[in-house]
């Protein structure tokens, strides 16, 4: 089985053997993001396949020679914002996704990071025991080493049987992220839940995220920034929203380590300059 993901404006690349063997269109054609870290100004499938390639290079994705400690991608990424919420104790433990492992627990800041910093949309993963092996030397656990099976629900339960009770999760679908709050009601648990890769939402999945995320990115989603109330904003070019209060302090702990200036202000949100946006959003 090949590895699929979504990246760089949510383009579906597969990956056999550290080669891309396939990529298809992208859905958008710019990004704020990629074109501001890598010059990108139009994403074309040559222009994702060379991003995709990069990676495999640069860090190892997708190969046993992947490395696990990445410096910070962005300020206010999922990754990063989990990874200063265990190094300050406000989580005990997460649960993500790494590519040739599947569903992730780890409460290790630098794994957190490693892992997602520079992690788009996976789709389909299948073991790579370099990459298990990495993960769990450094303490993390797998939650099927076998078929490195993603499934957000089942990590948080195995979560809960070794004990952690606040764990932050990352969902990319709607129905995910109601699921992981019934099963914290039924469990007792704390849960932050982070969604991710919201590209192409429908309406009724945008909203049923937004009623059960404490933080979600917006990524190129037209939905997620028409329905959104949040508490808090980062950035206004592809924000992130934290949507409760636990969510924004979380984020507001972020920000301490944040080493450039900031500014703190309060208005209406969202803000969102419509120059700045990724085109089209979906």
């Amino acid at each position: 089985m090949p590895h699929i993901m979504e990246l760089v404006g949510k383009t579906r690349v597969v990956v056999k053997d550290g080669k891309v063997i396939e990529v298809g269109q992208p859905e958008v054609e710019w990004c704020p993001i990629f074109a501001k870290v890598r010059g990108i100004q139009r994403i074309t499938p040559e222009e994702v396949k060379k991003n995709m390639e990069f990676r495999i290079r640069d860090f190892g994705m997708f190969t046993d020679k992947r490395r696990l400690e990445l410096e910070d991608f962005v300020g206010f990424g999922a990754s990063e914002i989990m990874m200063t919420g265990l190094s300050r104790g406000l989580l005990d433990t997460t649960v993500t996704a790494c590519e040739g492992a599947g569903t992730v627990i780890s409460n290790n800041p630098t794994l957190v990071q490693g892992m997602g910093g520079r992690m788009s949309g996976l789709v389909e993963t299948e073991p790579i025991d370099g990459i298990i092996n990495g993960i769990t030397e450094r303490g993390g656990i797998v939650l099927e080493p076998s078929t490195a099976k993603m499934d957000p629900v089942a990590g948080v339960r195995k979560a809960a049987e070794l004990g952690y009770k606040k764990i932050a999760v990352t969902v990319a679908f709607a129905e995910t992220a109601k699921k992981c709050r019934e099963l914290e009601a039924e469990l007792g648990l704390d849960l932050i839940i982070i969604g991710v890769h919201v590209t192409g939402l429908k309406k009724e999945e945008a909203q049923t995220l937004l009623e059960n995320a404490d933080i979600t990115t917006s990524c190129a989603s037209k939905y997620m920034r028409d329905l959104v109330k949040p508490l808090a904003q980062v950035g206004t070019a592809v924000p992130l929203f934290a949507l409760t209060q636990k969510g924004k302090e979380l984020v507001i702990e972020r920000a301490k380590d944040i080493t450039s200036p900031l500014l703190i202000n309060t208005m209406p949100l969202p803000v969102l300059p419509e120059n700045k946006q990724p085109r089209e959003l979906k």
